[in-house]
């Protein structure tokens, strides 16, 4: 069975955006919901390899509500926050006017883009992430090539995304979730099963953990690493563009 928001190719793009479209106002809840609130910590660890000190500059692309960007700012990042959807970046705007309703500093910056054709000069950034973003992506490689390419010499390259656990009793247990528990969340909190069926069908096309690492090697980053969590079933990809 096809999934209303999953087509390969030249529709990829637009059935994403309407994804997020849809589920953007509910986004937040249905993580919590779908995780068990555990995506929490593992966007912590993303901002623990990210290292940043004061006066940094980070990119967090795919940004969404921005979970990782409002981190990575509050550590001393000055930080942009990037995504494709519209109305996700709405949700996030008002988290920050919210949280800081009299500052005239905006960081994070919220930008409306294309992860795969950065805005940006090279070597600009001293950190790259993304979150459950790369599995979006309609060319993978292109998405990777911009982040290698905005990265300053010393920068950290971290993905956070779904995984593909490598045990394989474990494998089925969690597609099994993938493919019941979680439309239902969708169904029930949003409205629309298919708009979280969606995170299985996209996840069968995608690489997943151990074929993005080889692909950071491919583009010459060094200490690359893979952070398997919740026994694969998550996993942070992480890299360091070569000084």
């Amino acid at each position: 069975m096809s999934n209303a928001f999953y087509a390969p190719g030249e529709q990829h793009a637009a059935k994403v955006n309407d994804l997020f479209a849809r589920i953007a106002r509910r986004y937040d809840l249905l993580n919590d919901l779908q995780s068990f609130g555990l995506h929490r910590l593992w966007k912590r660890r993303v901002v623990q390899l990210a290292n940043v000190k004061s006066g940094d500059k980070a990119l967090d692309l795919c940004c969404g509500t921005g979970d990782i960007s409002f981190a990575l700012a509050k550590n001393g990042a000055e930080t942009i926050g990037l995504d494709f959807s519209e109305q996700m970046l709405e949700v996030a705007n008002a988290r920050h006017q919210k949280s800081n309703p009299q500052s005239a500093i905006r960081n994070p910056q919220f930008l409306q883009g294309d992860a795969q054709q950065l805005p940006f000069p090279d070597n600009e950034f001293d950190v790259v992430s993304v979150g459950y973003g790369l599995r979006n992506l309609a060319n993978l490689d292109c998405g990777l090539d911009e982040m290698v390419r905005v990265a300053k010499p010393g920068a950290r390259i971290i993905s956070l995304d779904f995984g593909k656990p490598p045990n394989v009793l474990w494998r089925k247990i969690y597609f099994a979730h993938l493919r019941c528990s979680v439309p239902l969340i969708g169904l029930l909190f949003c409205g629309n099963s298919q708009a979280y069926a969606y995170i299985l069908e996209s996840l069968k096309h995608y690489p997943a953990q151990l074929a993005v690492a080889e692909k950071m090697r491919e583009r010459k980053l060094q200490n690359v690493r893979v952070i398997n969590l919740l026994g694969g079933a998550m996993a942070i990809n992480y890299g360091e563009k070569p000084e």
